[in-house]
């Protein structure tokens, strides 16, 4: 979808890294999990994990996570795949609804912001 649409799956100035609206699809741009909000927000957070190793960083640089939904009652399971891929980072969250996203067989789209941690010691 990039290509076609025009956009980076994240962007990286200095150390921050914002990784925009990402869907729960495979490379062939289809939808992975229709009718399941946990699997597809896996889906998301591996697309995501690889758009943050492309950029020099990985899942543990995230502090924050945007989980957005079209169903809010699909919290808890969205939260539930989240935790697998952030629990040890502890991002801050947003987690809201919307109306629909342009492809009605997703349920979540999942946004996230990270800084690259470095060697920070000071001599």
């Amino acid at each position: 979808m990039e290509e076609i649409v025009g956009f980076s799956r994240a962007v990286r100035v200095g150390p921050y890294i914002s990784v925009g609206g990402t869907a729960p699809v495979d490379a062939e741009g289809k939808t992975v999990g229709v009718g399941d909000v946990f699997a597809q927000t896996t889906q998301c957070f591996e697309i995501i994990k690889a758009a943050l190793e492309q950029a020099g960083s990985g899942i543990h640089d995230i502090v924050r996570t945007r989980v957005i939904l079209t169903d809010i009652e699909n919290w808890k399971n969205a939260i539930e795949a989240r935790k697998r891929y952030c629990l040890e980072a502890r991002p801050v969250d947003t987690i809201m609804a919307v109306t629909r996203f342009v492809n009605p067989e997703w349920l979540v789209e999942i946004e996230v912001d990270a800084v690259v941690s470095g060697d920070t010691a000071e001599s």
